[in-house]
Order: C-alpha cells, then sequence, then structure tokens
C-alpha cells in the first residue's frame, strides 16, 4: 500500500495511492495518517476496508503533503554511508550518529525549500526514511524490527552546514530550519518494498551530485532501529532518515552549496521522485 496526503497546508487528507497518478481518500475511515491513528490501528483499518466504493481522484495539479502528519519524532543518521564518511574526512563511527531535527520541518514533497537569510552553506542531502508503524522499545534483536517498521519514503534531509558545523553545539542548529526536510511522494508499506539494495540520488539543476545505493550503509535498517529502541521509545509515525551518501555540497572542492532558484531533484528507486524550488526566506 502507498500511503499519501493532499491538501494545502492546514486542510490535508489522508489517502491511498491507487496507481502512479491516482489516488482515493480515506478519511472516511481515519482522520489523518498520524501518530493518534497509527496507535488505534489506522493501517489495518484501511487495508482491510473495500475503497472499490471512493472515485478515484487525479493527483496532477494538486499539493502532497508529508505523507505523515505531525510526527513526534524526527530522528537521523549521521555518517552512515562509507564514502560519505571519506568524503566528510571522518572515520566511519564506531556506533550509529544519531541527532534530532525539529519535527516541525518536515513539508511535502514538492514544497519550497527556504535558504536561511544570509546562509551561503545549505547543502542538500538525499535519505531514506524508516517510519515507524508499532511501538519500539528495548528490542531483543535485530529480527525484531521489522515488524515495528509502517513503511519508507525518501527525505530531503537539508542542512545548513555553518550552523551544524562551525557554531557550537549540536548538529540540530543546522537541521531545524523551516522547510528542512521535504519527505514523500508516499510512504510505501513495509511488505511491498525491500530497502536494503536500492539506488538513490540527487541533483541540482539537472547536475547528478548523489548517485548510490543503500547497500553502502554501514548501519543497516533493521540495526538502526533495534539500536534506537535501546535508548529511546519509538512511536507510530516517528521518522527515521537513515543516512545520505557520498556527493553533498560540502564534498565538493569547491563546495557547491544551494543557491535561490535551483531546481533540487531527490529520487530513491521504487519511491519515486521529489522536487523542490529553492527559494528566499
Amino acid at each position: 500500500m502507498k500511503i499519501a496526503r493532499f491538501g494545502q497546508v492546514g486542510s490535508e487528507r489522508p489517502a491511498v495511492m491507487v496507481s502512479q497518478t491516482q489516488a482515493v481518500y480515506v478519511d472516511h475511515l481515519i482522520k489523518d495518517w498520524n501518530r493518534p491513528e497509527l496507535e488505534a490501528g489506522a493501517l489495518d483499518k484501511v487495508k482491510s476496508a473495500d475503497l472499490s466504493s471512493q472515485t478515484p481522484f487525479d493527483i496532477a495539479g494538486l499539493r502532497i503533503a508529508s505523507p505523515v502528519a505531525r510526527p513526534t519524532k524526527l530522528i537521523c543518521i549521521g555518517l552512515n554511508y562509507a564514502r560519505h564518511a571519506a568524503e566528510s574526512g571522518m572515520t566511519p563511527p564506531p556506533e550509529p550518529v544519531v541527532f534530532m531535527k525539529a519535527p516541525d520541518c518536515l513539508t511535502g514533497p514538492n514544497d519550497a525549500i527556504a535558504i536561511p537569510p544570509n546562509s551561503t552553506a545549505t547543502d542538500y542531502e538525499v535519505e531514506l526514511a524508516i517510519i515507524i508503524g508499532k511501538r519500539a522499545l528495548y528490542l531483543k534483536s535485530e529480527s525484531e524490527a521489522r515488524s515495528h517498521i509502517l513503511g519508507y519514503s525518501i527525505s530531503q534531509d537539508v542542512s545548513e552546514r555553518h550552523w551544524q558545523i562551525e557554531r557550537a553545539g549540536q548538529w540540530v542548529k543546522g537541521k531545524s530550519f523551516p522547510t528542512f526536510n521535504p519527505m514523500g511522494p508516499a510512504i510505501v508499506t513495509e511488505d511491498e518494498f525491500k530497502p536494503d539494495d536500492v539506488r538513490l540520488y540527487c541533483t541540482v539543476d539537472g547536475e547528478k551530485r548523489q548517485d548510490s545505493r543503500t547497500s553502502d550503509l554501514i548501519y543497516g535498517i533493521d540495526h538502526i532501529v533495534w539500536y534506537l529502541s535501546q535508548f529511546m521509545e519509538l512511536f507510530p509515525g516517528d521518522v527515521i532518515n537513515t543516512g545520505t551518501p557520498e556527493g553533498v555540497g560540502m564534498g565538493f572542492k569547491p563546495t557547491k552549496y544551494l543557491t535561490v532558484g535551483q531546481e533540487v531533484i531527490t529520487g530513491i528507486e521504487g519511491l519515486g521522485e521529489m522536487r523542490s524550488k529553492t527559494v528566499a526566506s
């Protein structure tokens, strides 16, 4: 199943994709794709429903919202691709590097990316996102992880490198500006997507910047979910950005950071593409 949401900000409606170009609304069954509804069994409720009476609509021209609403946590794994760690000049970490983003920086897949005032170091990062479907705490083994995953989506972990690296403190400061996490266009449920060796890529104004595969992950999907559950409780709707491959703007010499007026295309094999324009804040 492909879970999606459509509508202008503040008026989004939950839906399910029935083809590449059409969807049906499911707000007669659930209020939204969010934590309270997922905890109350929203996925099973929609999966078991007969949607044949719902009239499909064309998604062309509609705003696609983030496929999950108001997650309680937006967790990120840093330096999790071997070649990206190398281009950053850092040794692959002995354990996953974990940091947080403000959850309200999550936006729709084609919404604009607003470059902060005076920023000259706004960067792009294609990432595979895990969306949690069932509470996870103190999992006993990695083999339990998949049963706690709702599905997967594309995430663009936009980063402001000056605030992330040059200012004292934690990376969260360079990660949490408004619009700094486009996600979508849908969540493909865990039973319909195999995440362990898929292509992910990012282009800027048609120039290929990132092009890798999830097989280059240092810590895989199962390990990430198991590991996080050892020190925080994961809830339905929580989003985990699993790390970005090599080719970020910071890694080029000279650097290739984003500027106003560019088009960023972020894609993952089997999950689709996002297209974002950069604008001034």
